[in-house]
């Protein structure tokens, strides 16, 4: 699933982020990507065994560890995006299934057909092989301004996300 249409939905909707195999490192795309849904108005849910906390919040080993953490919080996991190996991505959709989350994102480079349709027939929105910072900056925010391609081809302006 990657239409316009279906990518705004998703990224209007999941506010509350589970980044698998976010880096603590700067200079990682995952560590620039999560800063980036951070400062426009997303929740980041760092997971990653090897951290303590990442971009000002507490990491998680699992993705079940973070919801059951968000759960006492009376928050809950909208998305499990994906920084981890296309082979790793079966027992990460698995937990997103068990969570409830509504979306299982998969970054560029990632596209576990399995997984996707598992979490497709739990349904879950998926989506392979794509960025959420760059779709994110392509659909609501100003890449078209900057002359960049975008695609999107609309007499309307668009829509942007309330923060």
């Amino acid at each position: 699933m990657s239409s316009i249409h279906d990518l705004r939905r998703i990224l209007g909707t999941c506010k509350t982020i589970a980044v698998v195999g976010l880096s603590p490192q700067w200079h990682r795309p995952s560590f620039f990507a999560a800063k980036y849904m951070q400062a426009h108005g997303y929740r980041i849910v760092p997971v990653n065994p090897t951290a303590t906390e990442i971009l000002g919040e507490q990491c998680y080993p699992s993705v079940t560890a973070a919801a059951e953490a968000l759960a006492a919080q009376g928050t809950k996991i909208d998305m499990v995006d994906c920084f981890r190996r296309t082979e790793d991505i079966p027992p990460i959709a698995d937990e997103a299934i068990a969570i409830g989350a509504k979306c299982l994102w998969q970054q560029i480079g990632v596209m576990n057909e399995d997984a996707a349709a598992k979490a497709s027939a739990a349904g879950l929105d998926t989506v392979m092989d794509r960025c959420v910072k760059i779709e994110h900056a392509r659909l609501f925010g100003g890449l078209g301004w900057a002359g960049v391609n975008t695609k999107v081809i609309s007499a309307r302006r668009p829509q942007h996300l309330p923060y």
